[in-house]
């Protein structure tokens, strides 16, 4: 019933607002550009090259060099000693660190690094070339600089060296045609150069060299400059003379004119602000402009705010709906609805749990960035459920439990209930909930001009007043409506960029550049292979899924072991086509801003693409809906770790230590649900002040790092009779060190981490445990090969 009066309005407002759609569609640009004149140089030469160097703009003029003021009125005398045996033939710049490639002749004979210090320039150089090099064009990317050329036998070459610890420059395979380059970027782990034709070559470090789309206009010499988390910058002159801005995309392959042109014969360019800094010459001598991109912000309409209003309140109404019918005082209600929640909402219920904003935005960006390597691990993931469903499920939920880590304490100890507690705690607030809060504010500060903490604070505070009242009932059935809203919203999306762009050229692009490639066989543990998820799915699904309270908690909600089981069979046959769903997401934006290249914003980070699209493209209604359907992903996800957290601090510590009635026990677990919901709103907050490439993989990273050494615990626990107390804690411990180690030296790719942990705390645990007795307590219903005991938590 409950089920059936929250989704009829959604069917109704679907059908409306698809109606309107085609009518109502947004064209506004998401990026414009500004132009600013500097000030004059006097006297300057026609061979001048432009820095930045620590992060100021300098000009070098031969034997001199200025430096743009404070103030941006005049430029500055700087003493220029050192560049005079130099000779120098090009300079490269990231906007605050600068290269100079010095030789004479046109050949580079020699790289070195440039620094202001005293007034002066100061010169560092670095590793010596191995061969002189013809046409020399570099690029500076986080610590690494890349240098690019023709040998003296004309073969093209390229080479790499660090920035911070100079040694040997590395050979890495050069382009193919061997044409003398005119520019080089680096960006988004590739290189990119591009010949005097305009020939754009494409190099990733697992699909080497590939033919990108060729340049729009001739490009001005060492004018590239990387943007934002997946674009370049180039200067490009056209026939007519004039120059202007273009963008281009390392991931789509594709081009686009920003800004209006300028005339004049440009003769260099650099890293400025979130533009260009460049030298043009005229009839009046030399001319410094600057020119940046500026991002458009639109405002929501008015339609927007009122259904993301009415979802906002209606989701505080289920709240206040469960708190007047709760029993008063009841721990059983609060923490697992009186056992009473149907197979089909627990699951569903799971799936809203395990899914959040994170698959709603970050797995459609890595669908757009890359390709599907990644669903494999969801399909693993269903085959790990059937036999979690079957073998798992039934022993827990026969024990009654409320928190799922009593049973460690039952089977071994209670410090081990208490440690693993802790961690698994400490894995889902500093790991999980901010991520979770923060996406959906990112999604909505990138794209209009709501404030950023604004967005969290209130997205976290109407999840923590419905969480706290509602207790598990308000939980589960808010998740079964969020669930509704967001896959509605998602599938409109998909739908509404194969209207614009047609099905069949969707299909093409995709199958043109690889993106719906699935299976990756390779052996190479630092990348994302199909062995990488068979073994993290044994390890995370069938071996330790009851590590996860937030899961678990829904099971254990259920009337009987029968429903249990159905609850998680439920979970799997929803997770497969909402998988392909939230990939097929990412495939389809591909497509579409592959053919409407300057409709994304550049400085956009690539979390963010699904967002710009929603904001920038959507009509009036449907951004609000879909909006609505990003909250939903992130407050199922986020009630249900605040009330899972709020559980194990009531039941396994408060519970344990202070021996309180039911009355108390609830009125805790509501106050640490507001206090954990608050801290989680500070972590998202924190998150909003930091430059993070993949939200994904952070997740991924971080919960290798804090929640796998404990997990192993339940695997020796359930699959073993020998494992004990003692033995399980070495391994703990051992599995924590042994991950951190290997995540500081970057051993492996971070997918790898939470297998890692799992496998060492499960290998070391046991042999740990062979050096002890084994346990003297009866193991009656507590593993796999024995049956019935009923125990209340």
């Amino acid at each position: 019933m409950t089920a059936r009066l929250l989704s009829w309005p959604l069917a109704v407002l679907l059908l409306v607002l698809t109606s309107l759609a085609p009518a109502m569609a947004g064209t506004g640009a998401p990026v414009s550009s500004k132009t600013s004149p500097l000030p004059a140089l006097p006297d300057a030469g026609e061979r001048i090259r432009l820095a930045g160097v620590d992060g100021q703009p300098v000009v070098l003029d031969g034997r001199r060099a200025f430096r743009l003021s404070a103030d941006k009125r005049r430029w500055e005398p700087l003493r220029a000693d050192a560049l005079a045996d130099l000779g120098e033939i090009a300079a490269a710049s990231d906007g605050n660190r600068t290269v100079l490639i010095a030789g004479r002749g046109g050949v580079a004979e020699r790289i070195v690094r440039l620094t202001i210090a005293n007034d002066g320039l100061a010169v560092h150089p670095l590793a010596a070339l191995p061969i002189p090099l013809h046409a020399a064009q570099a690029a500076i990317r986080d610590d690494s600089i890349w240098l690019a050329g023709l040998g003296p036998d004309g073969a093209a070459r390229l080479y790499k060296a660090s920035l911070s610890a100079p040694g040997r420059w590395a050979a890495q395979a050069a382009w193919p045609g061997g044409a003398a380059p005119v520019a080089l970027g680096a960006q988004n782990k590739g290189v990119f150069v591009t010949l005097a034709d305009g020939a754009q070559w494409r190099w990733f470090s697992d699909k080497g060299w590939r033919a990108g789309a060729r340049a729009p206009a001739a490009i001005v010499p060492g004018s590239t400059r990387a943007i934002g988390q997946a674009y370049l910058l180039y200067l490009g002159s056209g026939a007519d003379g004039a120059t202007r801005l273009y963008s281009y995309s390392a991931i789509t392959d594709a081009w686009a004119a920003l800004g209006a042109p300028q005339t004049g014969t440009p003769q260099a360019a650099v890293s400025y602000g979130e533009g260009l800094l460049a030298a043009r010459s005229n009839a009046n001598g030399l001319a410094f402009t600057t020119t940046e991109l500026v991002s458009e912000r639109q405002s929501l309409a008015l339609l927007d705010w009122l259904i993301i209003g009415v979802y906002m309140f209606g989701m505080l109404g289920v709240g206040f709906y469960f708190y007047r019918g709760a029993k008063n005082g009841s721990s059983n209600e609060f923490f697992l609805g009186s056992r009473s929640i149907p197979a089909w909402a627990a699951g569903i219920s799971m799936f809203a749990g395990s899914i959040s904003s994170i698959s709603y935005l970050a797995i459609p960006a890595k669908a757009y960035e890359t390709n599907w390597q990644y669903i494999m691990s969801k399909m693993s993931t269903i085959a790990g459920l059937i036999f979690v469903a079957i073998m798992i499920v039934p022993l827990f939920r026969r024990l009654n439990l409320v928190s799922v880590f009593n049973y460690l304490e039952t089977r071994f100890h209670p410090s081990i209930r208490l440690l693993s507690s802790a961690l698994w705690m400490l894995m889902q607030i500093g790991g999980r909930m901010g991520i979770v809060l923060f996406l959906p504010a990112m999604a909505i500060g990138t794209i209009t001009d709501t404030n950023i903490v604004a967005c969290i604070v209130v997205v976290g505070i109407f999840t923590i007043i419905y969480t706290a009242l509602g207790g598990m009932k308000a939980v589960v059935w808010t998740d079964v409506f969020q669930v509704m809203v967001l896959t509605g919203g998602a599938c409109f999306a998909i739908g509404f960029i194969i209207y614009q762009l047609g099905l069949m050229p969707v299909v093409e692009t995709a199958r043109a550049f690889e993106k719906t490639d699935m299976v990756n066989l390779s052996f190479d543990i630092t990348q994302p292979t199909l062995w990488g998820f068979l073994i993290l799915v044994l390890f995370d699904v069938v071996l330790t899924f009851p590590k996860d309270q937030v899961l678990m908690q829904r099971v254990l909600a259920t009337p009987s072991e029968k429903e249990a089981s159905r609850s998680v069979w439920v979970f799997a046959v929803v997770l497969l086509p909402s998988a392909f769903m939230f990939y097929i997401i990412g495939t389809v934006l591909f497509a579409y801003y592959r053919e409407n290249p300057a409709q994304l914003n550049p400085m956009l980070p690539i979390d963010a693409v699904f967002p710009a699209f929603i904001g920038t493209e959507l009509p009036a209604g449907v951004t609000g809906l879909i909006i609505a359907g990003l909250f939903a992903a992130a407050m199922g996800t986020l009630s249900g770790i605040i009330n899972s957290v709020a559980t194990l601090l009531s039941v396994d510590f408060y519970g344990k230590f202070r021996n309180p009635t039911q009355e108390q026990t609830v009125r805790f677990a509501e106050w640490m649900s507001v206090v954990v919901g608050l801290i989680g709103i500070g972590i998202a907050i924190i998150l909003s002040r930091m430059d993070i490439h993949s939200l994904l993989d952070l997740t991924i990273e971080l919960f290798g790092l804090l929640g796998g050494s404990c997990a192993g615990a339940y695997t020796l626990g359930m699959f073993t009779r020998r494992a004990n107390w003692q033995g399980v804690a070495i391994g703990i411990v051992a599995a924590s060190l042994l991950t951190l180690v290997v995540w500081i030296f970057g051993l492996i790719h971070p997918y790898w981490y939470l297998a890692l942990a799992i496998m060492a705390s499960i290998v070391i645990g046991y042999l740990a445990s062979l050096l002890f007795p084994p346990p003297s307590h009866s193991l009656e219903g507590l593993t796999i090969y024995d049956k019935a005991r009923k125990q209340a938590a």
